[in-house]
């Protein structure tokens, strides 16, 4: 592999919460009697909380402050952490575990690059708290992707460039974050067909072949 660094996107490629994004999302839209549903729950893959927020308060005919709108995210966020919390390491498939053991011990530097706020916490959940060589995440980025902030931060804390990384995504936009932070991007899931992807992947595993 040309690569030294691999940066994984955490939900879709690591395990999947998709599931209740959806569902505490869908629980605040009802409760502000706002249209929501799976197809408008696409558009926030990847997205930061806040900026997922004004995603679905466009459908709203009502208009919120600001105050208004950080408390919607709390309460989203609240719902979501309580569904997090039944998650354990059987959401972390035996493919995925193999081959994140077997990059590690081919000397690569692995990384995760989520905009997601609540990515230590579900990787403690799954058993990958202290597994990691970095964590950029939501907590430390103030751009969404497209945005390449979060995967470029993951980068430096590797203490690697981007032409020597590798980003593995699922979704359009992180595809694109990453081609425009200047890193070749392994394609997977939803986005496994994106053009713009160096690597179109069936599965995780299939890094293995690049090996």
């Amino acid at each position: 592999m040309k690569y030294q660094g691999i940066i994984f996107d955490l939900d879709g490629v690591i395990c999947s919460t998709d599931e209740y994004h959806y569902r505490s999302w869908k629980a605040l839209a009802d409760r502000l009697g706002i249209p929501f549903d799976r197809e408008r729950n696409n558009l926030l893959r990847g997205v930061s909380r806040m900026d997922s927020l004004k995603i679905i308060l466009e459908k709203s005919d009502k208009t919120y402050s600001e105050e208004e709108q950080i408390a919607f995210a709390e309460e989203k966020n609240a719902l979501h952490r309580q569904l997090l919390s039944q998650m354990s390491p059987a959401d972390l498939s035996d493919e995925v575990k193999n081959t994140l053991d077997t990059l590690r011990r081919a000397g690569l530097k692995l990384a995760i690059g989520s905009a997601s706020k609540n990515t230590p916490f579900i990787l403690e959940r799954i058993g990958l708290g202290d597994f990691f060589d970095a964590v950029a995440d939501g907590n430390c980025i103030t751009h969404s992707k497209p945005h390449p902030e979060v995967f470029l931060k993951a980068a430096e804390m590797l203490g690697l460039k981007p032409a020597q990384c590798l980003v593995v995504e699922d979704a359009h936009a992180g595809v694109e974050a990453a081609v425009n932070g200047g890193f070749d991007c392994a394609a997977i899931g939803d986005a496994r067909d994106d053009p713009r992807a160096a690597w179109h992947l069936k599965g995780v595993s299939d890094l293995l072949q690049q090996l």
